[in-house]
């Protein structure tokens, strides 16, 4: 089975980027910069989002999503 990509969004921190969030027919999943392996797959791009910032280190600002 293969599923392929709908959308990509990277999340830019003040430092550079954070993560990108994948959409596919799975739902929207979440992966770190530096990280091989994905963090979770969300039913929405909010929830996705949401994930992805408490991810990021503590006190972090919500970063920039641009889609790709």
């Amino acid at each position: 089975m293969s599923t392929s990509t709908l959308a990509l969004w990277v999340a830019y921190g003040t430092n550079g980027v954070v993560g990108s969030i994948r959409h596919d027919s799975e739902g929207y999943t979440v992966v770190m910069a530096g990280s091989d392996a994905a963090t979770g797959t969300y039913p929405t791009l909010e929830s996705a989002k949401g994930a992805l910032h408490s991810k990021m280190r503590p006190g972090s600002g919500w970063p920039l999503f641009r889609e790709h």
